[in-house]
């Protein structure tokens, strides 16, 4: 089943680094989804610190990703790297999905791409369609929202590739997770219980609660705290924020643990 040709649709796209403004909402065309491909009714697409690093091209390391001072490619390059939403239409190759599915995922140019490329992508879901690939893309499951099912993607594959594939937690492991009260935090909680660790969520005094509601065994309030002086020390860490230095790091980090840090 494939898209219609020619068709026109509205979506977030931008020319040139700088504010947020140089995003701007224009009719382009409707995408055409290839054979491995998935067209989306775009019902719900999350905001993360990826668009605003590739829109404002900061920090400047973003610009060797995205493009100096324009998209990669040199045209219009549309936002959004996160979607959920409705299959409108599959291609040829496509076997898991079918049209009228709920689906949630990724939109990437190349999902087989690593490190900082695999984030890059020029047709992204800050659309009311877009396309993309049947292997970054899963069923919504169906106790959550669309807007729940959106918010998933980078978060929660950031948290997941730095503990397990990075950080190798497992479980009795002690594990820091600093900044466990944002979008990468609160998945990297949870996946951290998930595989059985002992988690300790650093976060300030109005998200304590929320961090041990997640599962987070020991909370720390860095506003009455200093993470320098915790007599612990963690096998993995996870800086969801980048705010602190490696020496200090290395003060709570175990002889043979791992840092990891996730943040801009």
């Amino acid at each position: 089943m494939l898209a219609e040709t020619g068709a026109i649709m509205k979506a977030i796209v931008y020319e040139q680094c700088g504010s947020p403004n140089v995003g701007q909402c224009e009719e382009i065309e409707k995408p055409i989804v290839g054979d491995s491909q998935v067209l989306i009714k775009v019902r719900a697409a999350s905001v993360n610190p990826l668009e605003v690093s590739q829109v404002k091209g900061i920090p400047y390391l973003a610009r060797l990703i995205f493009g100096l001072r324009k998209p990669e490619k040199g045209h219009r390059s549309q936002l959004g790297v996160d979607v959920c939403g409705e299959v409108e239409a599959i291609g040829s190759k496509v076997t898991r999905f079918k049209a009228g599915d709920a689906v949630f995922g990724l939109c990437l140019n190349d999902p087989r791409a690593s490190g900082a490329k695999a984030w890059v992508h020029d047709r992204g879901s800050f659309a009311e369609y877009v396309c993309a690939s049947e292997a970054t893309l899963e069923l919504e499951p169906d106790n959550v929202t669309f807007e729940q099912a959106a918010a998933a993607g980078v978060a929660a594959l950031t948290a997941l590739q730095g503990l397990r594939d990075y950080g190798h937690v497992q479980s009795g492991r002690n594990v820091l997770a600093n900044g466990s009260a944002g979008g990468v935090g609160t998945f990297a909680v949870q996946i951290a219980k998930a595989f059985g660790a002992d988690v300790t969520a650093v976060c300030s005094s109005r998200n304590v609660e929320m961090a041990r509601s997640i599962g987070a065994d020991h909370v720390v309030d860095y506003t009455q705290q200093d993470l320098r002086q915790l007599r612990h020390t963690y096998g993995v860490i996870l800086d969801c924020v980048s705010n602190r230095s490696l020496s200090q790091c290395r003060r709570v980090l175990a002889p043979t643990g791992v840092c990891v840090m996730a943040g801009t």
